[in-house]
């Protein structure tokens, strides 16, 4: 027996990616609303009557004002946007970052799809704060690089398109203001007391990043080895399907080792590595910025909230 589920916003480049991982699965219906329609509040809300999932893949006030349009209905929300993620209503798709995550996934009608960039930060925090590694009101810096897929689609054409400026071929850094959207739940969702910096930079490449939080354990009471944080993580994430933690690399190793950004471009798992030594460690959470970080983890948690194996039509 199918399911019924529709994408509203199924032009965007998440919505058309969820798409793509739906379409020949035979326990989906996928239900597709005409072109012309696709600003028409009543279809839409024809749509999502008669969906048992709804996916909103739509800029924040958007999203804000469809679920306020699905009211009445009974269909199961799943929010790509960043408008849900803080709210306490409201389950935080990760199941990874626990049990208790899992289970209201399991049980809400209302799931909201982590951010490609809180993915990265908080699969490398949370751990470590949970385990008392990292006190909660530790000052974390975190940079990241990304493809430009993550931009949106007026900067997706500037980077395809035959005129692009010359600056557009550099490594670009931005919301330098210290304002970036993802900072509310990167630092409610890692137990931080204190709002992380986060230096997020896009790059002249398709999809794929790398969310990277330099440690220096001087400034740590406990003073944890190399070998202890990477423990920490491997713990905490046993078991787990689409999250992979790497074992730590020798020296001469790591003197040779790059680590590229756009190596799980189009997969749907997320990688930790803990690079460095024991007093000076570089944590990294490498996944796609549309997989991981967006559709693929969409579709998870749509697999959860069916009771299916969460890795249907992903691995």
């Amino acid at each position: 027996m199918s399911v019924k589920v529709y994408v509203d916003g199924q032009a965007g480049t998440t919505g058309l990616k969820i798409i793509d991982r739906l379409n020949g699965r035979s326990d989906i219906e996928l239900l597709k609303i005409a072109d012309a329609d696709r600003h028409n509040n009543d279809a839409r809300r024809e749509m999502m009557a008669q969906a048992d999932f709804t996916f909103l893949c739509l800029p924040d006030a958007a999203s804000i004002e469809a679920v306020e349009l699905a009211k009445g209905t009974n269909t199961r929300i799943l929010d790509a946007s960043t408008a849900h993620r803080t709210n306490p209503d409201w389950a935080y798709g990760f199941p990874e970052l626990g049990a208790d995550f899992r289970e209201k996934i399991i049980r809400s009608d209302r799931v909201a799809v982590p951010g490609c960039y809180a993915s990265g930060f908080v699969s490398l925090l949370r751990p470590l704060v949970f385990a008392g590694v990292i006190p909660a009101d530790f000052p974390v810096f975190a940079y990241a690089t990304s493809g430009y897929s993550g931009a949106g689609k007026n900067a997706i054409a500037v980077y395809e398109g035959e005129d692009k400026p010359e600056e557009f071929n550099s490594p670009r850094q931005y919301a330098l203001s210290q304002s970036h959207k993802h900072l509310p739940e990167m630092q409610l969702f890692s137990c931080l007391s204190e709002k992380p910096m986060f230096n997020p930079i896009v790059c002249d490449y398709y999809s794929g990043m790398v969310v990277s939080v330099p440690l220096q354990t001087r400034m740590l009471e406990k003073r944890p080895t190399l070998a202890q944080v990477n423990e920490t993580y491997a713990a905490h994430y046993e078991g787990a399907k689409l999250v992979t933690v790497n074992p730590v690399m020798l020296p001469e190793e790591q003197g040779k080792f790059f680590l590229a950004s756009n190596t799980l471009s189009g997969q749907n798992k997320l990688e930790i590595f803990t690079f460095g030594n024991d007093e000076q460690m570089l944590l990294c959470a490498r996944l796609d910025n549309l997989g991981k970080g967006a559709s693929g983890a969409a579709v998870q948690n749509l697999n959860i909230m069916m009771g299916i194996d969460e890795t249907t039509g992903l691995v």
